[in-house]
Protein backbone atom coordinates (compact mmCIF):
# COMPACT_ATOMS: atom_id res chain seq x y z
CA UNK A 1 0.00 0.00 0.00
CA UNK A 2 2.89 2.25 0.78
CA UNK A 3 4.38 1.75 -2.54
CA UNK A 4 1.68 2.63 -4.35
CA UNK A 5 1.19 5.47 -2.69
CA UNK A 6 4.80 7.06 -3.29
CA UNK A 7 4.43 5.17 -6.62
CA UNK A 8 1.79 8.17 -7.68
CA UNK A 9 3.54 10.65 -6.35
CA UNK A 10 6.56 10.15 -7.88
CA UNK A 11 4.47 9.78 -11.50
CA UNK A 12 2.57 13.12 -10.63
CA UNK A 13 5.64 14.74 -9.60
CA UNK A 14 7.22 13.63 -12.95
CA UNK A 15 3.85 14.84 -14.81
CA UNK A 16 3.39 18.48 -13.12
CA UNK A 17 0.34 17.33 -11.45
CA UNK A 18 -0.20 18.97 -7.89
CA UNK A 19 -0.85 17.04 -4.94
CA UNK A 20 -2.92 18.49 -2.25
CA UNK A 21 -3.06 17.29 1.46
CA UNK A 22 -6.59 18.20 2.96
CA UNK A 23 -7.18 17.69 6.80
CA UNK A 24 -9.56 18.38 9.68
CA UNK A 25 -8.78 18.55 12.98
CA UNK A 26 -10.93 19.66 16.35
CA UNK A 27 -8.56 21.64 18.38
CA UNK A 28 -11.00 21.32 21.64
CA UNK A 29 -11.80 24.71 22.88
CA UNK A 30 -9.42 27.20 21.37
CA UNK A 31 -11.18 30.76 23.42
CA UNK A 32 -9.06 33.99 23.01
CA UNK A 33 -8.64 36.67 26.07
CA UNK A 34 -11.44 38.83 25.36
CA UNK A 35 -14.49 38.37 27.50
CA UNK A 36 -17.71 38.25 25.23
CA UNK A 37 -20.32 36.45 27.26
CA UNK A 38 -20.62 33.09 25.53
CA UNK A 39 -17.46 31.38 26.81
CA UNK A 40 -17.39 28.53 29.01
CA UNK A 41 -17.30 29.49 32.68
CA UNK A 42 -13.52 28.04 33.47
CA UNK A 43 -12.41 30.32 29.73
CA UNK A 44 -13.59 33.31 31.05
CA UNK A 45 -10.12 34.32 30.61
CA UNK A 46 -8.17 36.15 33.72
CA UNK A 47 -9.90 34.65 36.59
CA UNK A 48 -9.03 32.30 39.05
CA UNK A 49 -9.45 29.14 36.56
CA UNK A 50 -6.11 30.32 35.06
CA UNK A 51 -7.36 30.76 31.40
CA UNK A 52 -4.48 33.31 30.92
CA UNK A 53 -1.95 34.85 28.40
CA UNK A 54 0.47 32.50 30.09
CA UNK A 55 -1.88 29.23 29.36
CA UNK A 56 -3.20 30.89 26.11
CA UNK A 57 0.24 30.85 24.75
CA UNK A 58 0.99 27.33 25.84
CA UNK A 59 -2.20 26.38 24.21
CA UNK A 60 -1.28 27.99 20.70
CA UNK A 61 2.18 26.76 20.67
CA UNK A 62 1.33 23.43 21.34
CA UNK A 63 -1.50 22.86 19.01
CA UNK A 64 0.77 24.85 15.93
CA UNK A 65 3.32 22.08 17.25
CA UNK A 66 0.84 19.45 16.00
CA UNK A 67 -0.28 21.52 12.69
CA UNK A 68 2.88 22.13 11.70
CA UNK A 69 4.58 18.03 11.82
CA UNK A 70 0.78 17.70 9.32
CA UNK A 71 1.67 20.54 7.35
CA UNK A 72 -1.93 20.17 5.72
CA UNK A 73 -2.32 22.50 2.65
CA UNK A 74 -6.12 23.31 3.90
CA UNK A 75 -6.64 22.69 7.36
CA UNK A 76 -10.50 22.68 8.68
CA UNK A 77 -10.66 23.60 12.23
CA UNK A 78 -13.62 23.28 15.06
CA UNK A 79 -14.01 24.96 18.71
CA UNK A 80 -12.45 27.99 17.50
CA UNK A 81 -14.33 30.83 19.68
CA UNK A 82 -13.37 33.86 17.22
CA UNK A 83 -11.71 35.69 14.38
CA UNK A 84 -9.53 36.67 16.74
CA UNK A 85 -8.38 32.74 18.12
CA UNK A 86 -7.88 32.28 14.89
CA UNK A 87 -5.90 35.16 13.93
CA UNK A 88 -3.42 34.30 17.00
CA UNK A 89 -3.33 30.38 15.99
CA UNK A 90 -2.18 31.39 12.47
CA UNK A 91 0.51 33.96 14.21
CA UNK A 92 1.77 31.14 16.33
CA UNK A 93 2.14 29.14 13.05
CA UNK A 94 3.99 31.70 10.91
CA UNK A 95 6.29 32.02 13.98
CA UNK A 96 6.58 28.12 13.80
CA UNK A 97 7.68 28.21 10.19
CA UNK A 98 4.13 27.08 8.57
CA UNK A 99 2.29 30.30 6.33
CA UNK A 100 -1.19 30.09 6.08
CA UNK A 101 -2.09 32.95 3.54
CA UNK A 102 -5.62 32.70 3.20
CA UNK A 103 -8.16 32.05 6.18
CA UNK A 104 -11.80 31.87 7.25
CA UNK A 105 -14.08 31.28 10.17
CA UNK A 106 -17.82 30.96 9.85
CA UNK A 107 -18.63 34.12 12.20
CA UNK A 108 -21.84 35.14 12.00
CA UNK A 109 -23.66 33.34 14.30
CA UNK A 110 -22.69 34.01 18.10
CA UNK A 111 -21.99 30.32 19.09
CA UNK A 112 -19.80 29.13 21.78
CA UNK A 113 -17.02 27.82 19.16
CA UNK A 114 -16.91 28.00 15.72
CA UNK A 115 -16.04 26.35 12.43
CA UNK A 116 -12.81 27.83 10.86
CA UNK A 117 -10.15 26.94 7.68
CA UNK A 118 -6.14 27.78 7.42
CA UNK A 119 -5.18 27.82 3.50
CA UNK A 120 -1.97 27.79 1.36
CA UNK A 121 -4.58 28.45 -1.35
CA UNK A 122 -6.88 31.03 -2.29
CA UNK A 123 -10.61 30.91 -1.53
CA UNK A 124 -12.60 31.57 -4.89
CA UNK A 125 -15.68 31.93 -2.47
CA UNK A 126 -16.80 31.53 1.14
CA UNK A 127 -20.35 31.55 2.22
CA UNK A 128 -21.69 30.19 5.57
CA UNK A 129 -24.30 27.92 5.50
CA UNK A 130 -27.33 28.29 8.55
CA UNK A 131 -28.71 25.03 9.52
CA UNK A 132 -30.90 26.66 11.86
CA UNK A 133 -31.19 29.66 14.17
CA UNK A 134 -31.12 27.96 17.48
CA UNK A 135 -27.59 28.34 19.27
CA UNK A 136 -27.43 25.04 19.36
CA UNK A 137 -26.81 24.17 15.85
CA UNK A 138 -23.07 25.41 14.38
CA UNK A 139 -23.23 26.88 10.92
CA UNK A 140 -21.27 25.31 8.44
CA UNK A 141 -18.58 26.99 6.44
CA UNK A 142 -18.40 26.58 2.57
CA UNK A 143 -14.99 27.42 0.58
CA UNK A 144 -14.42 26.69 -2.95
CA UNK A 145 -11.36 26.75 -4.24
CA UNK A 146 -10.02 26.16 -8.09
CA UNK A 147 -6.15 24.78 -8.55
CA UNK A 148 -4.89 23.58 -11.91
CA UNK A 149 -8.14 24.65 -13.61
CA UNK A 150 -9.79 22.47 -11.36
CA UNK A 151 -12.91 23.27 -9.21
CA UNK A 152 -13.94 21.19 -5.79
CA UNK A 153 -15.58 22.30 -2.68
CA UNK A 154 -15.36 22.12 1.28
CA UNK A 155 -17.91 22.14 3.53
CA UNK A 156 -16.50 21.93 7.37
CA UNK A 157 -19.19 20.44 9.83
CA UNK A 158 -18.92 20.54 13.55
CA UNK A 159 -22.26 18.58 13.95
CA UNK A 160 -24.21 18.44 18.00
CA UNK A 161 -22.40 16.26 20.30
CA UNK A 162 -23.73 12.86 21.54
CA UNK A 163 -25.21 15.12 24.67
CA UNK A 164 -27.93 15.62 22.24
CA UNK A 165 -30.07 12.73 20.63
CA UNK A 166 -29.53 11.67 16.72
CA UNK A 167 -32.22 13.74 15.39
CA UNK A 168 -30.27 16.86 16.51
CA UNK A 169 -27.67 15.47 13.75
CA UNK A 170 -29.98 14.42 11.13
CA UNK A 171 -30.56 18.49 10.87
CA UNK A 172 -27.45 19.08 9.90
CA UNK A 173 -26.81 16.38 7.78
CA UNK A 174 -30.61 17.19 6.08
CA UNK A 175 -29.30 20.92 5.64
CA UNK A 176 -25.55 19.36 4.16
CA UNK A 177 -27.04 17.23 1.92
CA UNK A 178 -29.81 20.26 0.91
CA UNK A 179 -26.46 22.36 0.10
CA UNK A 180 -24.76 19.65 -1.85
CA UNK A 181 -27.43 18.78 -3.94
CA UNK A 182 -28.07 22.80 -5.02
CA UNK A 183 -23.87 22.43 -5.93
CA UNK A 184 -24.61 19.43 -8.34
CA UNK A 185 -24.20 16.26 -7.61
CA UNK A 186 -21.34 15.95 -10.53
CA UNK A 187 -19.41 18.17 -8.62
CA UNK A 188 -15.91 17.75 -6.85
CA UNK A 189 -17.17 17.85 -3.22
CA UNK A 190 -15.58 17.41 0.31
CA UNK A 191 -17.27 17.03 3.58
CA UNK A 192 -14.94 17.16 6.36
CA UNK A 193 -14.95 18.11 10.42
CA UNK A 194 -16.19 16.84 13.63
CA UNK A 195 -19.55 14.77 13.01
CA UNK A 196 -19.87 13.49 16.44
CA UNK A 197 -20.93 10.30 14.65
CA UNK A 198 -18.72 7.16 13.66
CA UNK A 199 -18.50 5.57 10.29
CA UNK A 200 -20.88 2.62 11.47
CA UNK A 201 -22.63 4.98 13.57
CA UNK A 202 -26.15 3.14 12.42
CA UNK A 203 -24.56 0.04 14.22
CA UNK A 204 -22.90 1.48 17.62
CA UNK A 205 -26.10 4.00 18.58
CA UNK A 206 -28.82 1.26 18.28
CA UNK A 207 -27.99 0.19 21.98
CA UNK A 208 -28.00 3.68 22.98
CA UNK A 209 -31.34 4.91 23.59
CA UNK A 210 -30.48 8.34 24.36
CA UNK A 211 -29.41 9.11 21.23
CA UNK A 212 -31.28 6.75 18.98
CA UNK A 213 -34.76 8.73 18.93
CA UNK A 214 -34.84 8.40 15.17
CA UNK A 215 -36.12 4.86 14.61
CA UNK A 216 -32.08 3.59 14.07
CA UNK A 217 -31.72 6.68 10.94
CA UNK A 218 -28.73 8.24 11.22
CA UNK A 219 -27.21 11.26 9.80
CA UNK A 220 -24.30 10.82 8.72
CA UNK A 221 -24.87 6.74 7.31
CA UNK A 222 -28.67 7.07 5.74
CA UNK A 223 -28.67 10.78 5.33
CA UNK A 224 -25.15 11.12 3.31
CA UNK A 225 -25.73 7.83 2.33
CA UNK A 226 -22.53 6.35 3.63
CA UNK A 227 -23.36 2.69 4.88
CA UNK A 228 -23.74 0.89 1.32
CA UNK A 229 -20.08 1.28 0.66
CA UNK A 230 -17.33 -0.33 2.73
CA UNK A 231 -15.25 -1.62 0.63
CA UNK A 232 -11.68 0.63 -0.18
CA UNK A 233 -11.52 3.19 -2.23
CA UNK A 234 -9.93 1.45 -5.83
CA UNK A 235 -12.52 -1.17 -5.53
CA UNK A 236 -15.73 0.73 -4.96
CA UNK A 237 -17.86 2.71 -7.46
CA UNK A 238 -20.72 5.04 -5.62
CA UNK A 239 -23.83 6.41 -6.88
CA UNK A 240 -23.77 10.17 -7.66
CA UNK A 241 -25.52 11.86 -4.71
CA UNK A 242 -24.00 10.03 -2.36
CA UNK A 243 -21.05 10.02 -0.59
CA UNK A 244 -17.61 7.73 0.55
CA UNK A 245 -16.46 7.56 3.68
CA UNK A 246 -12.64 7.64 3.46
CA UNK A 247 -12.30 5.70 7.13
CA UNK A 248 -13.22 2.42 4.51
CA UNK A 249 -9.88 3.02 2.74
CA UNK A 250 -7.68 1.85 5.75
CA UNK A 251 -7.61 -1.28 8.09
CA UNK A 252 -10.12 -1.00 10.86
CA UNK A 253 -7.77 -0.22 13.36
CA UNK A 254 -6.64 2.61 11.96
CA UNK A 255 -10.21 3.94 12.09
CA UNK A 256 -10.11 6.54 14.87
CA UNK A 257 -9.78 9.93 15.92
CA UNK A 258 -11.10 9.97 18.87
CA UNK A 259 -11.10 7.98 22.34
CA UNK A 260 -14.10 7.61 24.86
CA UNK A 261 -13.91 6.07 28.44
CA UNK A 262 -10.91 3.57 26.45
CA UNK A 263 -13.30 3.20 22.83
CA UNK A 264 -12.09 4.17 20.17
CA UNK A 265 -14.36 5.98 17.65
CA UNK A 266 -13.83 8.13 13.99
CA UNK A 267 -16.30 10.87 15.11
CA UNK A 268 -14.43 13.18 12.72
CA UNK A 269 -14.84 11.91 9.23
CA UNK A 270 -13.55 12.91 5.44
CA UNK A 271 -16.65 11.92 3.03
CA UNK A 272 -16.05 12.61 -1.03
CA UNK A 273 -18.73 13.43 -3.83
CA UNK A 274 -18.36 10.27 -6.60
CA UNK A 275 -16.64 12.54 -8.98
CA UNK A 276 -13.63 11.82 -6.46
CA UNK A 277 -13.65 8.09 -7.21
CA UNK A 278 -12.65 8.76 -10.42
CA UNK A 279 -9.52 8.96 -12.14
CA UNK A 280 -10.44 12.20 -13.44
CA UNK A 281 -9.10 16.31 -13.27
CA UNK A 282 -9.23 15.69 -9.58
CA UNK A 283 -9.55 12.59 -7.53
CA UNK A 284 -8.51 10.81 -4.01
CA UNK A 285 -5.10 8.90 -4.26
CA UNK A 286 -5.81 5.59 -2.70
CA UNK A 287 -4.69 4.29 1.05
CA UNK A 288 -3.85 8.03 2.10
CA UNK A 289 -6.28 8.69 4.96
CA UNK A 290 -5.14 8.63 8.13
CA UNK A 291 -5.47 10.04 11.60
CA UNK A 292 -2.27 11.79 13.30
CA UNK A 293 -1.34 9.78 16.28
CA UNK A 294 2.46 10.43 16.70
CA UNK A 295 3.69 9.55 20.97
CA UNK A 296 3.71 12.95 22.09
CA UNK A 297 -0.29 12.96 21.23
CA UNK A 298 -1.27 9.60 23.30
CA UNK A 299 -0.66 9.13 26.84
CA UNK A 300 -1.12 5.77 27.80
CA UNK A 301 -4.98 4.42 26.20
CA UNK A 302 -6.10 7.99 26.43
CA UNK A 303 -5.43 11.45 23.67
CA UNK A 304 -3.03 13.68 25.47
CA UNK A 305 -6.33 16.22 25.43
CA UNK A 306 -5.79 19.88 27.13
CA UNK A 307 -5.47 19.34 30.92
CA UNK A 308 -8.09 20.93 33.06
CA UNK A 309 -8.66 20.08 37.09
CA UNK A 310 -11.34 17.72 37.52
CA UNK A 311 -12.35 19.67 40.66
CA UNK A 312 -14.12 22.41 41.14
CA UNK A 313 -13.44 25.44 40.28
CA UNK A 314 -11.62 24.09 37.14
CA UNK A 315 -8.38 24.95 36.76
CA UNK A 316 -5.84 24.86 33.65
CA UNK A 317 -3.08 23.14 34.07
CA UNK A 318 -0.80 24.47 31.16
CA UNK A 319 -0.34 21.21 29.10
CA UNK A 320 -2.01 18.78 26.72
CA UNK A 321 -3.02 19.25 22.82
CA UNK A 322 -6.46 18.04 22.10
CA UNK A 323 -9.31 15.29 22.82
CA UNK A 324 -9.35 15.14 19.12
CA UNK A 325 -6.52 13.81 16.23
CA UNK A 326 -5.75 15.44 13.43
CA UNK A 327 -7.36 13.55 10.19
CA UNK A 328 -6.01 13.87 6.45
CA UNK A 329 -5.91 13.09 3.11
CA UNK A 330 -4.41 13.75 0.29
CA UNK A 331 -6.04 14.30 -3.60
CA UNK A 332 -4.13 14.76 -7.07
CA UNK A 333 -4.97 17.83 -9.07
CA UNK A 334 -3.63 17.07 -13.21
Amino acid sequence: MKFFTFFILFISFLQGDTIIKIATYNVENLFDLKKSGHEYKEFIPNTNSKWNHKNYTIKLKNLSKVIKNINADIIALQEIESLQALKDLRYSLKRNGLYYHYYKIANYKNTTTKVAILSKYPFVSTTEIAVKSSYKYRNILEAKFKINNTSFYLLVNHWKSKSGPESMRIVSAKKLLKRTEELGEDKNIILLGDFNSHYEENILFKRKRKHNDTDGVTGINDILKTKYYKKAANNTKIKEGDFYNLWYDTIPSKRYSYIFRGKKEALDNILISSSLLKNKNMYYIHNSISSYKPAYLLKGKRIYRWQISRKKPHIHKGRGYSDHLCVSAKFLLK
